[in-house]
């Protein structure tokens, strides 16, 4: 697939949007932004309420001749009561969704998450890595939104032919803050190369992929991804020495410590996680 020139990117004033708003442009982007919020220094970014169905339908058809993909990031990123996600992730994502197929735009990247699976146990000793294909084991309604995502998308690519990429992120930070996260964690310029990679592969439909670093103390495959074109660069072991001295190993009895999803699994989940 040629590399989109407009990419709309929702929430864009969150923290995995305010990274990539910086990265992606080095790709070629031209990004339209779109957020709940005013985004300081971005005076042209478009404030709208996914929940909000013309709004949503207004800021795909606001760039010239509509925009050639979209990055969907927006939503509530962390555990919060069933209204609140319904609202937010759920309809919101299916009004972009339905945007996107009104207006002809061919291919959506879906930040997913690992708290899609997230009671799914995470390898230990020789296990072999978790594979994409892993049955949907959402840990709280937030992961229970992304499971929704992932099926409207392969409803929309089996039904109306609009491709997605649904990325399972682990956590994608400037350096991992966990021992847990050491396995799951996605450097910002590698996330910027995974939708890149997302974005231009050709002939997706809709494929699933994990999304995180080439870590040594990898959980998940990431076939998928690197099927795409994704070639991983970066690697959380310089940080684990510090981490497992601070706060220890993973202790296999603990049930967040046990499951991809950490301590989501936990009711109610724990923060930080």
């Amino acid at each position: 697939m040629p590399a989109p020139r407009t990419v709309l990117l929702t929430g864009a004033a969150g923290g995995l949007g305010t990274l990539m708003r910086e990265l992606l442009p080095a790709y070629g982007y031209e990004l339209r932004l779109l957020d709940l919020r005013p985004i300081e220094g971005e005076p042209d970014a478009i404030v709208a309420d996914l929940a909000d169905r013309d709004a949503v339908r207004e800021a795909v058809r606001e760039a010239v001749r509509g925009v050639d993909a979209i990055i969907h990031l927006a939503g509530i990123s962390l555990e919060a009561p069933f209204e609140k996600i319904l609202g937010a992730n759920i309809v919101g994502t299916h009004h972009l969704y339905e945007a996107a197929r009104e207006e002809g735009v061919p291919r959506i990247v879906f930040a997913s998450s690992n708290h899609a699976v997230g009671f799914t146990p995470r390898p230990q000793g020789d296990d072999p890595l978790i594979p994409v294909e892993t049955p949907h084991r959402p840990d709280t309604f937030y992961g229970l939104s992304k499971a929704f995502g992932e099926d409207l998308a392969q409803f929309y690519w089996d039904k109306h032919g609009l491709e997605s990429v649904s990325v399972r992120i682990g956590s994608c930070f400037a350096e991992p803050t966990s021992v847990r996260m050491l396995s799951v964690w996605m450097s910002p310029a590698d996330g910027a190369r995974l939708f890149h990679a997302a974005l231009t592969a050709e002939d997706v439909g809709h494929t699933v992929v994990h999304g995180s670093s080439a870590n040594t103390r990898l959980w998940w495959d990431l076939t998928s991804a690197r099927a795409l074109g994704y070639a991983p660069q970066d690697d959380s072991e310089p940080w684990a020495e510090k981490l497992i001295a601070e706060q220890g190993e993973l202790d296999p009895e603990n049930i967040a410590h046990a499951h991809l999803g950490g301590h989501f699994v936990s009711d109610p989940p724990i923060w930080p996680y």
